[in-house]
This record gives C-alpha cells, sequence and structure tokens, in this order.
C-alpha cells in the first residue's frame, strides 16, 4: 500500500487500523470503528500499565500514522481514543 489510500473502503481502513495497532502493541485487545475519515479506536493492553494518557495515546498514534498522512489518508480524525490496562477495561 503506497501514499494512495483513497480506494479504501471504511471496512478496510478498520481492519488496517485493527492490523496495525495489533502488531505495534503485542497482546492488545484493538477495536476500531467508523468511516468517513473519522474513527473510534479502544485499545486495551497490558503495555499500558504505568504510563500516562499522552504515551498510551501515542503508542496508538505511532502505529497508525501511516493511515493518518497525506491529503488523502483514509483517517483524517480519532473522535474517541479509549487505552486502558485490562484491569482497567473490567
Amino acid at each position: 500500500m503506497g501514499a494512495h489510500h483513497t480506494s479504501m473502503s471504511a471496512e478496510d481502513t478498520v481492519a488496517a487500523i485493527k492490523a496495525r495497532v495489533a502488531e505495534a502493541i503485542p497482546g492488545c485487545r484493538v477495536d476500531a470503528a467508523g468511516g468517513g475519515g473519522h474513527f473510534t479506536i479502544e485499545v486495551v493492553s497490558d503495555a499500558f500499565a504505568g504510563l500516562n494518557s499522552l504515551k498510551k495515546q501515542r503508542m496508538v498514534y505511532r502505529a497508525i500514522k501511516d493511515l493518518m498522512a497525506g491529503d488523502d489518508a483514509p483517517v483524517h480524525a480519532v473522535d474517541s481514543l479509549k487505552t486502558v490496562t485490562p484491569a482497567q477495561a473490567g
């Protein structure tokens, strides 16, 4: 996949978000939803233990940065990003 993402459907974009985050944060549980460039992401991982919100969010944004790059990026905005440990998730 190159720099041109415009042909990605919402389903493809959600799948790409999940795959990138799962690769970047092994063992996490990731859920994503949305379309039209706006997405919500929830990630549950032990890797978040002891980290502040900014550090946890940076881990996720770093994983999907290529999906947010460029004028025709499939992800224009993450409207909601929830990053919790399994204990916090309940």
